[in-house]
C-alpha cells in the first residue's frame, strides 16, 4: 500500500504528519477492500503550534484511518476517514477527511521497474491546516533487483493558490528483503519549499527513518523511528502502519 504524507501548511517550515509512508505502487486486488491505520507519535519536537489553535507536535499522536478499494487492475480508490490527533493533553480531535485515487502499473510488487501516480484532495479542520482544502500529486517510480528495491515519490503539494506556489516534498525508500515476508528499509522525507522559491537549507525539512516491515496472512505491519536532520524537523518521530485486507 501506499513524504511523508502529511498536512501541507503554506509559508512555514514545520509540519505535523497524518501518514508517513513512501508509496510503492502496490494496488489492492480488484473487488477487495482494506483498512490501514496510521499512527505517528512525536516524543521530541516543537512545543508550540505553528499557528493559533494549531496542533502542537510534541507528545501528540497524529494519524488516519485509510480505507481503500481495488477498482481495477490499474486503479485503487481510497479515503482517509478520519484524519485525527490525540493531543498532548489527551484530547481527541478530528482533523479532516481526504479522498485518494491511485493509478499504477498492475502487480507493481513483482516488477523489476514499476510506476504510478496518486492524487489526493483534502478537506481540513483549521486546527490542522490554515486552508480548508489542499491537495497532493505523488508520482511513484521504483526499481528492484533480487532482494533490493529503490522507490522515489517526487511529491507536489498544493493549497490551490497558484502553480508557482506548489510545494516540493519528495521522499524515497531503499529496502532490503531477506525473505518475502520481512523487509528493513531506510526512508528519507524532505520538504524544499515552493517551486519558485526554495527554502534556505536550515529551513528545509529532512527526516531519516529506519523502518521494519512485517507481512503476515491476515495483516501487514510497518514500524519506524525517524530522526530530524535539520532545525526545521522534529527531532524524534515514531511511526506505525497496520493494514488489513477484508
Amino acid at each position: 500500500m501506499p513524504l511523508y504524507a502529511r498536512a501541507w501548511l503554506p509559508f512555514h517550515d514545520f509540519r505535523q504528519s497524518d501518514e508517513i509512508q513512501v508509496y510503492t505502487g502496490e494496488l489492492e486486488t480488484p473487488g477487495k477492500a482494506s483498512l490501514t491505520i496510521h499512527a505517528n507519535y512525536t516524543p521530541s519536537g516543537r512545543a508550540d503550534a505553528e499557528f493559533p489553535a494549531g496542533v502542537v507536535p510534541k507528545h501528540s499522536v497524529n494519524g488516519a484511518f485509510e480505507w481503500a478499494y481495488g477498482v481495477g487492475q490499474w486503479f485503487e480508490a481510497g479515503t482517509y476517514l478520519p484524519v485525527f490527533t490525540l493531543t498532548r493533553d489527551h484530547r481527541l480531535q478530528i482533523d479532516g477527511v481526504k479522498l485518494r485515487a491511485l493509478f499504477a502499473v498492475p502487480h507493481a510488487e513483482t516488477r523489476r521497474f514499476f510506476y504510478g501516480l496518486n492524487f489526493e484532495l483534502s478537506y481540513n479542520s483549521l486546527r490542522w491546516e490554515e486552508t480548508r482544502t489542499s491537495g497532493e500529486i505523488r508520482p511513484i517510480i521504483g526499481t528492484r533487483s533480487r532482494r533490493w528495491e529503490l522507490i522515489v515519490n517526487p511529491i507536489l503539494d498544493t493549497s490551490f493558490n497558484g502553480l508557482k506556489r506548489l510545494d516540493f516534498a519528495p521522499c524515497a525508500r531503499l529496502a532490503y528483503n531477506p525473505i518475502p515476508t520481512f523487509a528493513v528499509a531506510v526512508e528519507h522525507y524532505a520538504d524544499f519549499g515552493q517551486l519558485d522559491h526554495a527554502d534556505p537549507g536550515e529551513k528545509q525539512e529532512h527526516d531519516l527513518f529506519a523502518v521494519a516491515d512485517f507481512s503476515r496472512k491476515h495483516f501487514d505491519l510497518e514500524t519506524g523511528v525517524g530522526f530530524g536532520l535539520t532545525k526545521a524537523s522534529d527531532k524524534l518521530v515514531l511511526k506505525t502502519i497496520f493494514a488489513h485486507t477484508f
